[in-house]
């Protein structure tokens, strides 16, 4: 890639001939210098973006548009893919829950990793400005010297004792280095393909915090969900265990019978005393995203029967993933910084040209500072070609490019890993809908089995053994149940995230500190 010298670079010119005519064979330096800058290329390959991935499909085989269905329950409702719909910015809306957004809205404006990254991108995007600065500018100093100073006249080749007396001297400097190669344009577009690499990981943390306030919030309604169904499993089981005392008074049951039914009331004791510490983690982890301590989180009681399950489901087409994607992207953009770089390490290698300037004024007394026989002037071109320096710039270069092959690696990983978890997701979503109609079948099948065989009980028609082993599967089949409903939720969100989240969509930045948002809605207040 070849390119000119900016303009900018003009002013050094013009500022060499501000004091004094240079002679005949500096100006003849000076062109061949700019010359050869002026038609330079940048060394190094260029970069090409990788092409989209050639194929047609996320799966192996063919997938159903529409999802089975499970009239009555938590997310038992229609679900259907759309090829090529976009994705909303505020894809978690769709849950239609109130609290589930102002979770999210908060954790946006507080979470110390989303600000992290923040910081990480504004501190990437300054780089580059110094990168430009430093590079494409030339570098210009003032400077000011009053000096008292005894030296003997023996320096002159005089033999009159020694001369005391003051030196005031000022300069202004200039130093430059020409781009003849295109090795600072290759640092630059390094920095600059880093600055991508921050912009993305702030798209991919923005995206990771946001599925994950949604899988944490339904986790906890799940989690709360199977504790009251522990509840009410271990309340039935308890009514039961005081009727089988009553018939063990009686004499029409073994003692058996009985502490087989108080060991089950106790392993059910056990299930909600571990759902209540996992609710807690839960909830701990939320109160965590949203930038809170545990005991200050705050956090609202989910439900998953308010939560409502998106129907529409967009699928992106394949070829855009990788455009979706802010983990691909980051690659994508590490590996034009790497190529970059292989650019800086074989311009390293090439002659350096550089051109140095100094105007001032000298003078043994500060009035006489800027009179007409103070001023004094340096032009300077200077060429340095690295010779040896132990195989230590051949070296850098080869490891520029193998750091280049191993970026290229990483981002086909990458762009497979985006496949496969887009892959899983939607295989999630079609088994989990087939899952979920068994489950609730087999939850409401279990409970009319387990209520005419506790009926039957009490009436001494029916085995206790038969009474014990339908709790358990009744227990069993609404848990599971339960866990089937969240799993449809998750697996939803899953796959938002999975196809990029969206984030393209989104207007403003995607992390705004809670004072700054206070600040940005009271203003606009004002104006309404």
């Amino acid at each position: 890639m070849c390119s000119n010298i900016s303009s900018k670079r003009g002013y050094l010119l013009r500022f060499i001939f501000l004091s004094k005519e240079p002679t005949f064979s500096h100006l003849q330096l000076l062109a061949l210098i700019c010359a050869g800058a002026l038609s330079a290329c940048a060394v190094g390959p260029d970069f090409k973006q990788s092409e989209a991935p050639n194929t047609s499909s996320y799966t192996e085989t063919t997938l159903s548009k529409k999802l089975v269905t499970a009239p009555g329950v938590p997310g038992g409702t229609d679900q259907e893919f759309v090829e090529g719909a976009d994705i909303e910015a505020q894809w978690w809306e769709l849950y239609k829950s109130p609290e589930l957004d102002l979770l999210i809205k908060k954790a946006l404006q507080q979470n110390p990793n989303l600000g992290a990254a923040d910081a990480a991108l504004r501190a990437a995007q300054e780089n580059v400005n110094a990168q430009i600065g430093g590079l494409y500018f030339p570098a210009i100093s003032v400077g000011a010297n009053d000096l008292r100073q005894k030296q003997p006249s023996a320096v002159y080749g005089l033999n009159n004792g020694t001369d005391t007396y003051n030196l005031f001297n000022t300069s202004v400097n200039v130093t430059y280095t020409l781009d003849v190669f295109g090795g600072a344009r290759r640092a630059v577009e390094g920095a600059r393909a880093q600055a991508e690499v921050a912009q993305f990981q702030l798209e991919g943390a923005y995206l990771s915090l946001t599925a994950n306030v949604v899988t944490g919030a339904i986790k906890e309604a799940a989690l709360r969900a199977q504790m009251q169904a522990t509840e009410e499993i271990l309340k039935a089981q308890t009514s039961l265990a005081e009727v089988t005392e009553k018939q063990l008074a009686i004499g029409t049951v073994s003692k058996v019978d009985v502490t087989s039914q108080r060991t089950l009331v106790s392993n059910s004791q056990v299930d909600l005393y571990s759902y209540e510490r996992n609710l807690a983690f839960a909830r701990n982890q939320l109160a965590v995203y949203v930038g809170e301590f545990p005991s200050n989180g705050n956090i609202a009681k989910f439900d998953l029967a308010n939560l409502y399950l998106p129907e529409k489901l967009p699928l992106s087409v394949p070829s855009s993933l990788v455009r979706q994607r802010p983990d691909v992207r980051a690659a994508e953009a590490q590996l034009k910084a790497q190529n970059a770089f292989v650019g800086v390490a074989t311009a390293n290698l090439l002659p350096q040209f550089t051109i140095t300037a100094s105007a001032g004024s000298a003078a043994f007394t500060a009035n006489s500072l800027f009179g007409p026989n103070s001023s004094l002037w340096t032009l300077g071109g200077g060429i340095l070609q690295p010779l040896f320096q132990g195989g230590q710039l051949l070296a850098q270069r080869r490891g520029a490019i193998a750091n280049y092959e191993r970026a290229a690696f990483q981002y086909q990983s990458t762009v497979l890993n985006a496949f496969q978890e887009v892959a899983n997701a939607l295989r999630a979503l079609e088994t989990g809908a087939q899952a979920l109609k068994a489950a609730s079948e087999a939850e409401r099948y279990a409970y009319e089995t387990l209520d005419l065989v506790q009926q039957q009980y009490k009436l001494g028609t029916a085995s206790y053994l038969a009474v014990l082993y339908y709790q358990n599967q009744y227990q069993q089949a609404k848990v599971k149940s339960v866990s089937a409903q969240a799993t449809r939720f998750s697996d939803t969100a899953a796959l938002f995230a999975a196809l990029g989240g969206g984030w393209w969509n989104r207007e403003g930045p995607a992390f705004k500190p809670k004072d700054i948002a206070n600040k940005d809605q009271n203003e606009a207040s004002g104006k309404n």
